[in-house]
């Protein structure tokens, strides 16, 4: 018999060493690399770069920060494009960018640059000043009034050109049934300097730029934590900023959301802002903007007037029928109004301004009958 084998015949161990080597070297690799981008991004945000050299650079009117900066880098005045997004971003100086032509260092620093392109190039300029309210068709008509482009090339830019390039574009509705201008509330009213000269696309996009400025991530959370689209905040906003437009601005925007309110008593808007009346004294959109665009009360198609007739249709209107401003936009997002116009349903003004808030139609009657007192004494 014989004897057992008790030796252990085992194979013999992988040396580990040195793939542990290779990993160190990768990390250590990355580390440096990493190490050293950073060092490349504090130097050109000082401006460590400065090449003495100067070059001109075109902003064309109503450029983001994104072509900015793409404009800068094909000059070769930043490398890190991104990076100088991040940097105009984190210093809160989008605002401040101008278009026109400058003349800039090659390599200079990033306050350097924001400082230049933060004054007015030297350039022929027009201001002009909209007022929140202003419609669509009253902006054209200003911008042909001063010279720049017709009231006609204006609104078929604002309405059917392509600025995709904003980020609120996406959330315009491509189509919406019965909807009178697609650009119709998001042409920011504000005071603004146009280059003379410059293009249809251009103009318009200053506005639209603007409106995209005003559009924070803060604004855009609140709408996904209230399921409220953009859309529907600007139109809602429009019906603020014409039947308010003052520091009542949160509690005609709380009446209106009432009535916008699931199981609401009262599921019409019901606002003579936009009505089946037909009257020159009454700021009405379907009679003093809609109705001359078509050529006449009876020319506007049907499905229009169906639409915008806070009377008959339910809920919001399919667009906007003002541009309104950030106090009505901010209202319409967040009312927080006072306790008389909390759970109500209606108002109603007399002409000294005056607002009366009701719960029940009983109530608005009865405040219908003391504003038109109030408006006979006058």
């Amino acid at each position: 018999m014989k004897e057992a084998n008790t030796s252990k015949h085992t194979a013999p161990r992988k040396k580990r060493r040195p793939l542990r080597w290779l990993l160190l070297l990768l990390l250590l690799a990355c580390a440096l690399a990493a190490g050293g981008l950073g060092l490349a991004f504090r130097r050109e945000i000082a401006g460590g770069g400065a090449t003495g050299r100067t070059v001109a650079v075109t902003v064309r009117q109503g450029s983001g920060v994104a072509a900015i900066a793409a404009e800068l880098k094909e000059a070769g005045v930043i490398r890190f494009p991104r990076l100088f997004r991040w940097y105009v971003g984190r210093q809160g100086a989008a605002g401040r960018l101008q278009y026109g032509d400058f003349t800039l260092e090659q390599g200079a620093s990033y306050d350097a640059l924001i400082e230049a392109l933060s004054v007015y190039a030297a350039a022929e300029t027009t201001r002009l000043t909209f007022p929140e309210g202003t419609t669509a068709i009253a902006m054209a008509q200003k911008m042909e009034q001063a010279g720049l482009c017709s009231a006609e090339d204006f609104l078929e830019e604002a309405n059917n050109g392509d600025f995709s390039e904003f980020a609120f574009w996406q959330y315009v509705p491509e189509d919406a049934p019965g909807r009178f201008m697609k650009g119709e509330g998001y042409l920011f009213p504000d005071t603004y300097e146009f280059l003379n000269g410059g293009t249809v696309h251009d103009y318009v996009a200053t506005f639209y730029a603007r409106f995209d400025e005003m559009i924070t991530p803060d604004i855009y959370a609140a709408l996904d934590g209230q399921g409220m689209s953009l859309h529907e905040l600007i139109t809602l906003a429009s019906f603020v900023q014409e039947e308010a437009g003052n520091d009542q601005d949160g509690n005609v925007a709380q009446v209106f959301r009432n009535r916008l309110a699931e199981g609401s008593p009262y599921p019409r808007l019901e606002s003579n802002v936009s009505s089946y009346i037909q009257s020159d004294e009454d700021n009405n959109y379907l009679w003093n903007w809609v109705a001359p665009w078509y050529g006449g009360w009876d020319e506007i198609p049907p499905e229009i007037v169906a639409a915008y007739d806070t009377y008959s249709c339910e809920g919001l209107t399919p667009g906007p029928v003002s541009n309104p401003g950030m106090a009505a936009i901010r209202a319409a997002l967040d009312p927080q109004p006072s306790p008389e116009a909390e759970d109500a349903y209606f108002f109603v003004t007399d002409l000294t301004g005056r607002y009366y808030y009701a719960h029940t139609l009983a109530e608005h009657q009865a405040n219908v009958r003391a504003a038109r007192a109030v408006n006979a004494g006058l």
